[in-house]
């Protein structure tokens, strides 16, 4: 074979497995969860906090009996820098006992930081045997913050043995600005954790990131341009102002369901947004919502929503 054949030989090499990386990168770039986005998205709020307690194992396994398609829960960073399940970071006087069986007081329940201890730490504390006073329906049982991947890991594998469709999680970021350092992480770091362990899962196709501290979901845009991105609003502020604060359009815009008309729902999608109000328990609320026009609707009640649609 002469030289001219070799170089032939070899740009054809490199031609062909220079397109092939391309397109393994431009599949992996398109393929998100706003691919595939449900025709309705009915969101298990912290699991199915109105039937099991929050944030919890049994909880998520729990909201996939009525067909959920996404599991909605939040997320805090531990000392030991493990992502934990947990609506605060620490531990909350409603549904919180120590490691010696004493109820967390609201007077001393920030002395509980989660982000002080380490995971072994936070594992001695239960948060579902003393049940939620405000919601009756709830049952109570002995269950512990888990782990992300524990939690994912759980979820996958019922999906897995019981044969269900898979579902998506919408992962919140429990952060505000005068927790940095105190109760969380900074913003770069909390997001870098979190992207770093949601791909060692393998499960970065089917996630949200949501917040309503816009500096953790502008330090995910950083590091993860294509992982989508919900808005969660709970002030009266407006879209345009909302969005400017931001500083990018969101793939998904989350606001308290009182705040949602039809104007606002055909205004998000105007502006090719999705729209997924928070937190509808009631049913009446519910039917008011779904005829808005909305994309989903997150509940604490699964098995109530599910008798609507």
């Amino acid at each position: 074979m002469n030289t001219l054949s070799i170089i032939s030989l070899l740009l054809l090499f490199m031609l062909f497995f220079g397109c092939t990386k391309s397109d393994e990168n431009l599949q992996q770039k398109t393929m998100n969860a706003m691919d595939t986005f449900p025709e309705f998205d009915v969101q298990g709020h912290r699991g199915a906090r109105g039937l099991l307690p929050e944030n919890t194992i049994p909880g998520l396994i729990k909201a996939l009996e009525f067909e959920v398609t996404t599991l909605e829960f939040d997320l805090v960073v531990s000392a030991d820098s493990q992502l934990v399940l947990s609506h605060e970071p620490f531990f909350h006087h409603h549904i919180s006992t120590t490691p010696v069986g004493e109820a967390v007081t609201e007077d001393n329940e920030k002395e509980h930081n989660v982000f002080k201890m380490t995971y072994d730490e936070i594992s001695m504390y239960d948060v579902g045997k003393r049940g939620h006073q405000l919601f009756p329906e709830q049952e109570p049982i002995p269950v512990v913050k888990p782990l992300l991947k524990d939690a994912i890991a759980a979820v996958e594998s019922h999906i897995l043995e019981n044969n269900l469709p898979q579902v998506f999680y919408n992962i919140e970021t429990k952060s505000q600005p005068e927790w940095y350092d105190t109760f969380v992480p900074q913003p770069e770091v909390f997001a870098q954790l979190l992207y770093d362990e949601l791909k060692t899962i393998g499960i970065l196709n089917r996630v949200f990131i949501q917040s309503f501290d816009v500096a953790t979901l502008q330090a995910m845009r950083e590091i993860a341009p294509d992982l989508p991105l919900v808005l969660l609003v709970y002030n009266e502020d407006g879209l345009d102002r909302n969005l400017e604060n931001l500083g990018f359009i969101p793939d998904i815009y989350s606001p308290y369901f009182e705040l949602v008309d039809e104007a606002l729902v055909n205004s998000i999608h105007d502006m090719g947004m999705k729209i997924v109000p928070w937190t509808i328990n009631e049913p009446e609320d519910m039917k008011r919502i779904i005829e808005t026009g909305v994309d989903g609707i997150i509940t604490d009640y699964p098995n109530r929503i599910k008798e609507l649609l």
